[in-house]
């Protein structure tokens, strides 16, 4: 079959490489200039399977109702006009129970298995380098409360198997002892040795010249303007060339929607409603000064919700959410500060390790479900499918996202429990009630 992918980030790229595993015919659309130049750019780097907690907990609501008030919090909700975001809002409300939470955890855990799985497939097949530490992530608090809540979802994550460490002070400076400078601060954490993190742009691009290298074709600098449909199903993409502004129609079999943030607006033309909505986060790349002083180990700073991990002679801190619709500016007021804060935190941290002087700073649109479980499977068209909605967890879930999907175009069901879009069950009932997801 000819198979359309609609975006080059890591999860668009990550299905053409299966679907061409499966031996199909594959064009990727997407209007940057190259691959994984939006949310998939400058990330946080890890690779979490361990770290898969969903924003909606019992507790969230409260946290969230008092960092609204404060600019550089980790989570800023911005109230719009906008139907989309309150109804984004309502359902992600309706997640925040304990029942929801362990029944999403149990799905993510699931993907993030598979998924790893598949990075680590795909690595050893096709020999890309990507920054790549295989050295785990380390979850540290700055007070006794927050740890205490720590070794509870360390408990949790190990009723699903996830070998999730609970380490004191001294242990967690022995898997890391680069933090000595802000040992003082730690009042311990946690630790999942299987874990790793890298660079996702770089492995996303050199994923993207192997699929070229395999008989992909990727249009670059081209919009997407609407779907021309036959019947029940789609017959063509409607594009527009970025160069000449000149406008074509792109036919195939299959049509796969994996544009990230703006996969929802772009399929209600279609009479989808996904309820995607974009959480805007931020990240700093510095250049290390002192290597020799800096961490290897992925990190993950509790109290401001941020990561930390080490790309080369770099570091990347990325973190915070902001739902404030699709600005992707830095130089706003806000965006400002967030920025700040992030680099402020790690000199904290890192006293003169890194050059602060000229922070790389970068924002993007992570696509985010109420229940951070992504859309994965058949839309209600029949030769539409939807891989999009991975909020922070693209990096994470790309590989086995990409090959999920692929396996059900090609007519099978992934090996993994999971709550595929448009699946029939016959023999059981569904995995897991998602009122998020709905089709108009």
């Amino acid at each position: 079959m000819k198979v359309i992918v609609l975006g080059a980030g890591i999860i668009g790229v990550a299905t053409a490489w299966y679907l061409l595993e499966e031996g199909h015919d594959v064009a990727v659309v997407d209007r940057q200039p190259a691959a994984a130049l939006e949310t998939s750019f400058a990330n946080g780097a890890q690779i979490s399977v361990c770290f898969c907690e969903p924003w909606a907990n019992a507790g969230a609501p409260l946290k969230v109702a008092r960092w609204m008030l404060q600019a550089d919090w980790p989570l800023l909700f911005r109230p719009r006009l906008d139907p989309h975001q309150w109804r984004w809002a309502l359902s992600f409300l309706g997640q925040c129970n304990d029942a929801a939470f362990a029944r999403n955890v149990q799905q993510l855990v699931a993907l993030g298995r598979y998924s790893h799985e598949s990075l680590k497939s795909v690595v050893a097949s096709t020999g890309i380098e990507y920054d790549r530490l295989q050295r785990g992530i380390l979850h540290f608090f700055s007070s006794a409360a927050d740890h205490e809540s720590g070794v509870k979802a360390a408990a949790l994550m190990r009723d699903h198997g996830v070998d999730r460490r609970v380490l004191g002070r001294d242990e967690v400076l022995q898997v890391e002892p680069a933090l000595k400078a802000f040992g003082d601060r730690i009042h311990g954490g946690t630790y999942t040795p299987s874990d790793e993190s890298g660079d996702a742009r770089v492995f996303t691009q050199k994923l993207a010249e192997r699929c070229a290298a395999r008989g992909a074709t990727f249009l670059y600098e081209h919009d997407i303007l609407g779907f021309d449909k036959t019947g029940s199903a789609i017959a063509a993409v409607r594009l527009r060339d970025r160069a000449t502004l000149r406008d074509t129609s792109l036919a195939g079999d299959q049509v796969v929607a994996a544009t990230g943030s703006f996969t929802a607006p772009l399929l209600r033309q279609l009479g989808i409603y996904l309820n995607i909505y974009p959480a805007k986060g931020y990240s700093a790349t510095l250049r290390l000064k002192r290597p020799q002083d800096a961490s290897v180990v992925s990190l993950l700073d509790d109290t401001r919700k941020i990561a930390i991990s080490r790309l080369g002679d770099h570091v990347r801190i990325a973190g915070t959410a902001e739902m404030a619709g699709y600005d992707t500016r830095v130089d706003s007021a806000t965006a400002r500060v967030r920025c700040a804060a992030l680099v402020r935190r790690y000199e904290q941290q890192f006293p003169g390790v890194a050059d602060t002087s000229e922070p790389n700073f970068w924002a993007g649109l992570r696509p985010s479900t109420p229940n951070n479980l992504p859309y994965i499977g058949r839309s209600a068209i029949s030769n539409l499918w939807l891989n999009a909605g991975h909020g922070t967890l693209g990096w994470t879930h790309g590989a086995g996202s990409g090959r999920a999907l692929a396996e059900l175009i090609s007519g099978r069901r992934p090996q993994l429990d999971y709550g595929f879009c448009g699946e029939a069950l016959p023999s059981r009932r569904p995995l897991v009630s998602l009122p998020s997801r709905s089709w108009a």
